[in-house]
């Protein structure tokens, strides 16, 4: 992120005495990007702020309209006469206080920053639809500031994350919406002998999350029978479990298939590693928060207690959900975490796991995006490559995890369907789950990175590899 540079000499004030000027204003054109993955426009960009004035100190002499002014007026007490700034030395107010701004450029080659500014107010507030799709070479939806995913996860994410990025989903809130009508809908579907599976399908995959819990709450008001239950007494097979995943508040369903993958007689890893390695923190606090609520343990614990190693130590910082949050970029730190990252891989016999394991699991993710770029820089190669050679097994698979969801989020769960799909047989449960929980969120990105990488469409992989209600169901949740 390029700032102005220290303050300019202030020239005299062509008015007369007693009155005061205005609050400077720099004329330097700033360098925010009109949009995340963007090159930084030349010139002011209209809507954005041209530089923060002075702070106004109410001690200061009041300007001749009864506001404080910001600067002291000639022969204030405790104050020298107002004079014009000696050329070329920075202005000395507000007294005692620090430039905000380096006083000397970076020694290192910048680059216009693809990210906004963590100040607030740098950045207008998100508007769906108000980004177009993201550049090659740069997260798609890292964080989800959708209102669409505010509601599924039980509030929004922190203001910098709904402003670096924000994913396109498949399923939005139905406008209009009466929660009535389609609880009689499902009740006239499972009453008397047969199921209307079409007609579920038909609801329940036109709802977002937050409307479906909705619809629960109407149906038990209305007829004193749970929805949940009714539908398990009707349906069955996978169909069962993916309308079951959907009627499920999304953290809730997230623990559940955690506990899954750690319970029982050995660990899928696969699952922790695909709800771990791509979680925000938002999304981290909400599992873990339900985690508890349902198994009255914590998640870390058992965490711990199933995995080992430099696997076990990836989990449980993850599971702090203490990433970063500044999204602007520090240059420097990047070319320092990037040799610190070498000097603990390739230029050393052994590998020092802690620090790729600290780096990977702290750093934000425009940090981490720079820190790659960088390591590029110094390697001659990107960082997949080490990790691959330095590391193995469920470590591994972590650490590539996250790399690729700090890329590019909507290609790693492309792959990750991929993955689900492909070979003999499917993998119901992953597939079901991604689908289910991404189809608010990130969907549409997903559809158009799984046929940049594959030259097939997901709707095409369902066709072939599902059959039946639940294949109705995945395609009208992708549609």
């Amino acid at each position: 992120m390029s700032y102005p540079g220290g303050y300019p000499p202030y020239p005299p004030h062509p008015q007369g005495p007693g009155q005061y000027p205005q609050p400077y204003q720099s004329t330097t054109p700033m360098a925010y990007p009109v949009y995340p993955g963007s090159a930084a426009p030349q010139g002011p960009i209209s809507g954005y702020p041209s530089a923060t004035p002075y702070p106004s100190n109410p001690s200061y002499p009041a300007y001749p309209s009864g506001q404080p002014g910001p600067y002291p007026g000639a022969g204030a007490p405790g104050y020298p006469p107002q004079q014009p700034y000696p050329s070329g030395q920075p202005s000395p107010y507000p007294s005692g206080q620090p430039s905000p701004y380096p006083s000397q450029p970076s020694p290192y080659p910048s680059q216009p920053s693809s990210y906004p500014s963590s100040q607030p107010g740098s950045y207008p507030p998100s508007q769906p639809g108000s980004y177009p799709p993201p550049q090659s070479g740069y997260p798609s939806s890292n964080t989800q500031g959708s209102p669409y995913h505010q509601q599924a996860y039980g509030g929004a994410p922190a203001q910098s994350q709904q402003a670096y990025s924000k994913g396109t989903p498949t399923v939005r809130p139905a406008h209009p919406f009466d929660p009535k009508s389609d609880a009689e809908i499902l009740r006239k579907a499972m009453k008397g002998f047969g199921t209307d599976e079409k007609a579920i399908i038909q609801v329940l995959t036109n709802r977002t999350n937050a409307q479906r819990q909705e619809i629960a709450h109407q149906f038990k008001t209305m007829y004193g029978k749970d929805l949940i239950s009714n539908l398990k007494s009707e349906l069955s097979g996978n169909f069962e479990d993916l309308i079951l995943a959907l009627m499920t508040p999304i953290p809730e369903y997230q623990a559940k298939e955690l506990h899954h993958a750690l319970s029982g007689i050995g660990t899928n890893e696969n699952t922790l590693v695909e709800l771990m390695c791509a979680a925000t923190n938002h999304e981290i606090h909400a599992m873990r928060g339900a985690y508890e609520r349902l198994y009255h343990t914590s998640l870390e614990n058992d965490l711990t207690g199933d995995t080992s190693g430099s696997f076990r130590r990836l989990l449980v910082s993850l599971c702090q959900g203490r990433r970063s949050e500044n999204y602007m970029v520090d240059h420097h730190s990047a070319v320092m975490d990037a040799q610190a990252l070498l000097n603990a891989g390739e230029l050393q016999l052994g590998t020092d796991e802690s620090t790729f394991n600290s780096i990977l699991c702290t750093r934000s993710y425009p940090q981490l995006i720079q820190i790659f770029m960088e390591y590029q820089r110094l390697a001659g190669h990107g960082i997949e490559k080490a990790i691959k050679s330095e590391f193995s097994g469920d470590i591994e698979s972590g650490l590539l995890a996250i790399i690729k969801s700090v890329k590019d989020k909507a290609a790693f769960f492309a792959e990750q369907l991929h993955d689900s799909m492909a070979g003999a047989g499917t993998k119901d449960r992953a597939l079901i789950r991604m689908v289910a929980i991404r189809s608010e969120i990130d969907m549409e990105d997903i559809k158009r990175a799984f046929h940049h990488k594959y030259s097939k469409t997901l709707a095409d992989f369902i066709r072939e590899d599902c059959s039946g209600e639940m294949e109705k169901a995945l395609l009208n949740l992708i549609d």
